[in-house]
């Protein structure tokens, strides 16, 4: 198995950009590279007013933040130039499904052309030596299959935000044969991860923030699909596999070009009504989940799951918590916030745990 703690000291003393550095994923990335002695450099908008894991763990005093809509391209070709990244792990998106509804044009305008924007970065910035681009598991036509999507299997989507995380996913192909083939250019890869779940998320529509916040204001948890099915997996799950692939592009493990599922085994799959239920049985409130009817929802996938065999294999990374382990480690980081303790205390804590499991 790959070695988190060896990646993290590759990058040591490294230029690593990250854009949406304040979002959830982004701010778990940007402290694990800037404790491990990276330099960081993050681009993405101000961080949500209200609860922030980004401003809780005071990351503007570790990371160079540098606040830009990457749909500005003139204004990031500026942020890049000034930057000079060793690598780049590219995280900002409009990354909510029910926001997409609502807002497709943004979606779409942050989610392809801030992608295709990134790109362009990386092309025309001589320093960059190595881009991940993430993108979802949501990028595959979801036809309700049993067994997990694999690298090479269709994209497309159905909802806007599907649609535009595979749409992204061909500009990189699209860039990937015309920029990236000469041996001097940056090696390049895209990341597709599944659900992600870990303290300090507070954003709307997710299950885990929803459920904490119900039972916060001892209020039911009220879910609309109690059988859908996600690859449910801690933040620093894909994390470490997103590191594990900007080594493997350095060393030549992983080709340029290619691309990675990062997710649990297709048989640890679990359902919707299930997590709700182990959150609420871990906060001490285990009948506090109630199943509602929503004729007018939105359309959201029932079964979805990745099969990650390829960075199993090739990469030698694999899942380190199961599910238990995972809900734990996510309940009690929210539980223990909410009884008084700090967010930093809570993440450091996560974050020494799973580098010694």
């Amino acid at each position: 198995m790959a070695s988190l703690a060896k990646d993290l000291a590759t990058l040591q003393g490294r230029r690593v950009l990250i854009t949406g550095h304040t979002g959830f994923k982004g701010s778990w990335l940007a402290y694990l590279l800037a404790q491990a002695g990276a330099e960081v450099i993050g681009i993405a908008l101000p961080p949500v007013s209200g609860p922030s894991h980004y401003s809780l763990l005071q990351l503007d005093q570790h990371v160079n933040s540098r606040f830009c809509d990457i749909r500005d391209l003139a204004a990031l070709q500026k942020e890049f130039a000034a930057a000079q990244p060793d690598v780049v792990f590219h995280l900002a998106a409009q990354a909510f499904v029910r926001k997409s509804y609502l807002d497709p044009h943004t979606t779409f305008s942050t989610n392809v052309l801030g992608s295709a924007n990134v790109l362009e970065c990386v092309r025309s910035c001589s320093s960059v030596t190595t881009l991940v681009l993430v993108t979802s598991d949501k990028c595959y036509k979801n036809k309700e299959q049993q067994h997990g999507y694999v690298e090479t299997d269709e994209l497309g989507g159905i909802d806007p935000y599907s649609v535009s995380k595979a749409a992204a996913e061909l500009v990189f192909s699209g860039y990937c044969v015309a920029t990236f083939q000469s041996p001097n250019s940056a090696r390049v890869a895209s990341a597709r991860a599944g659900n992600v779940i870990g303290g300090g998320d507070w954003s709307p529509d997710r299950l885990i923030p929803d459920c904490v916040r119900a039972l916060e204001n001892h209020s039911p948890i009220e879910i609309r699909h109690p059988h859908a099915t996600r690859p449910w997996q801690h933040v620093l799950e894909p994390l470490s596999g997103y590191v594990r692939l900007a080594v493997a592009l350095k060393d030549g493990t992983a080709p340029t070009g290619s691309s990675w599922n990062f997710g649990p085994p297709e048989n640890a799959v679990h359902e919707v009504h299930e997590v709700a239920g182990v959150v609420a049985s871990q906060w001490g409130s285990a009948d506090a989940v109630r199943i509602v009817s929503d004729p007018a929802a939105m359309h959201e996938s029932q079964l979805l799951q990745l099969n990650s065999a390829k960075s199993n294999d090739i990469l030698q990374w694999n899942i380190r918590w199961g599910f238990d382990d995972t809900m734990k480690r996510t309940v009690g980081w929210y539980r223990r916030l909410h009884d008084g303790a700090r967010a930093v205390d809570l993440t450091a804590a996560d974050v020494k745990a799973y580098l010694t499991t």
